[in-house]
């Protein structure tokens, strides 16, 4: 068997890498493939950040960047020959360009350029190898293994960390820059803490500021998001979604990327198919612009580590639009479309946003034959619609109607130990308020919580990125009550999996939040004193018993 190694997530094998195949279904030559491209990011990096130091930039290298970083999370590229010709195509013609762009701009600043004996197994020196089996043997000296042989476990530790968290931020800045949206304070960051990571006299204190730096960028990157899906598609509105199937075709997309939910439900508008969403998309239903659209009839199926057996039952066609894909199932392998970063073997990649060949497939499928009794879900109170409840919040807070707040969001994933999530919310009191977030919200939004005096007790914010959301109306709270934010009554319980939660936890650290309840595991890239360095600083605690930590929380100070 081949050997492989890979932490990134929180799904990883005993909780201490997988070395065999990954948890995630990505087999070793692609995990190896994918340490090639963070080490040819590296290299794009050293000479952006020092193209950048002499005051140019290359929006090929910048863009390139993003995309390739996404390509890497968990769960959104299985496909190997695509991560070679991406290699030896793309990152490759990029780095060179750059390369080049950095050696004239030295010329014109009468500047000595650096990494001019750059050797080829070096960041800044790479070229592509001849054959596959080359590729795979180099790769074996830049994987996670490999660089930390000889490295501070700390070191190595901080590394990961920040790795995953510009990971993920780079992921939520692609969501943007598909709507047009971007900002060169994102890029210069990635490249300036990639060339970090390249240097000799890397410390534990100068990594510790990058990982905070990355939590502040991602945070500028969900509000560009945000700002992004709000000037595109309206505000959020608070929407009853059916959960039920409508008689007819159907395409099912699934994802983040409300774009191409947007272009295909123009493209499916006269064909009688109906577009049903899954999983992180599920907000979409909430959009002024996508309610627009009668044939969007809904939501299909719940968080995506369910999809194998959701995908199988679908009648119709199926988009994966981002992360997360679990390695489809033959029985629908040819009816499940990829596009943009995502890829598996024996799936149709389409062409930008030409949506023909899945709207092909769906007119073949037999579609639901009957529209079943309506079950609906209430969603949509993003920071537009809470704050503009917040006079009758603050008010509930101050005559002790509302005690206390919860945000239980994140991730959503397999594991048995995840049922902690449904727990916590089903035994949070009745005088308390659940925020839910990202497909986390599939763990609680099944329950019924009732009001407090017309307003929800469960109020659900949107997808993963809309932690910016959570974080507009903590600060507004904040600021009505003239508290800092960790004196609120407000407790996050975070459910984590992969590199956009990374950052996301990032983030909330930036903004100096405490006593953060994070599981079902935690991280296995955190070294025993970089998680004691967390739990010194921000009290972060394992989520472990629902009813334990509810007492905790509530307990009177």
């Amino acid at each position: 068997m081949h050997h492989m190694y890979c932490y990134q997530c929180e799904q990883t094998s005993q909780g201490t890498g997988c070395t065999t195949l990954g948890v995630c279904g990505k087999d070793p030559n692609t995990t190896k493939l994918q340490d090639v491209m963070v080490h040819i990011c590296k290299g794009i990096a050293q000479y952006a950040h020092r193209s950048r130091e002499l005051g140019g930039s290359l929006p090929e290298a910048d863009r390139t960047s993003l995309e390739a970083l996404f390509m890497t999370l968990t769960n959104v590229n299985f496909d190997e020959g695509e991560h070679v010709s991406y290699i030896n195509g793309k990152m490759s013609s990029t780095l060179e360009k750059l390369r080049e762009y950095y050696h004239s701009l030295c010329q014109s600043k009468g500047q000595v350029p650096e990494f001019e004996s750059a050797s080829r197994e070096t960041p800044a020196g790479f070229s592509p190898f001849e054959t596959e089996e080359e590729l795979l043997a180099f790769a074996e000296t830049v994987g996670v293994e490999a660089r930390h042989k000889e490295m501070d476990p700390d070191i190595a530790s901080l590394q990961e960390l920040l790795t995953y968290g510009v990971k993920g931020l780079a992921a939520y800045a692609h969501h943007a820059l598909l709507l047009g949206y971007e900002e060169e304070a994102v890029y210069a960051f990635v490249h300036e803490a990639f060339d970090y990571m390249t240097r000799e006299d890397q410390t534990v204190d100068k990594l510790l500021e990058y990982c905070l730096r990355a939590g502040e960028i991602n945070l500028k990157v969900m509000e560009m998001l945000d700002r992004a899906h709000t000037e595109s598609f309206g505000h959020p509105e608070p929407t009853e979604v059916a959960l039920t199937p409508t008689k007819g075709k159907a395409i099912l997309v699934s994802g983040h990327d409300l774009k191409a939910t947007y272009e295909l439900l123009k493209q499916t508008a006269d064909k009688g198919i109906n577009v049903y969403t899954h999983g992180e998309l599920l907000p979409a239903n909430a959009y002024p612009e996508f309610k627009k659209f009668p044939h969007l009839v809904g939501n299909y199926g719940t968080a995506w580590q369910n999809q194998q057996t959701e995908f199988a039952r679908f009648p119709g066609s199926i988009l994966l639009t981002t992360n997360c894909l679990k390695p489809p199932e033959d029985s629908y392998k040819n009816r499940l479309f990829t596009m943009d970063v995502v890829g598996h073997e024996g799936c149709t990649k389409l062409v930008g946003y030409d949506f023909t060949p899945l709207i092909d497939a769906a007119l073949k499928e037999p579609g639901f034959d009957e529209t079943a009794p309506k079950k609906t879900s209430t969603i949509g109170f993003a920071h537009n619609a809470v704050l503009g409840a917040a006079e009758k919040v603050v008010g509930l807070v101050k005559a002790g109607k509302i005690k206390h707040f919860f945000l239980i969001g994140g991730c959503d994933g397999a594991e048995f130990a995840r049922n902690y999530y449904t727990d916590f919310a089903d035994k949070s009191p009745d005088d308390t308020v659940i925020l839910t977030l990202g497909c986390g919200k599939f763990r609680v939004n099944q329950l019924e919580f009732g009001d407090i005096d017309g307003i929800p007790r469960l109020l659900d914010l949107g997808q993963c990125n809309d932690s910016y959301s959570a974080i507009k109306i903590a600060t507004a709270l904040a600021d009505a009550f003239e508290v800092e934010v960790n004196d609120l009554p407000l407790s996050l319980i975070i459910s984590w999996f992969e590199q956009k939660a990374v950052a996301v936890l990032l983030t909330l650290l930036y903004l100096g939040l405490k006593d953060i309840r994070l599981g079902p595991t935690l991280p296995a890239f955190l070294s025993p004193n970089v998680l004691k360095i967390l739990v010194d600083n921000y009290n972060i605690q394992p989520a472990i018993d629902p009813k334990k930590d509810l007492e905790e929380i509530l307990q009177p100070a």
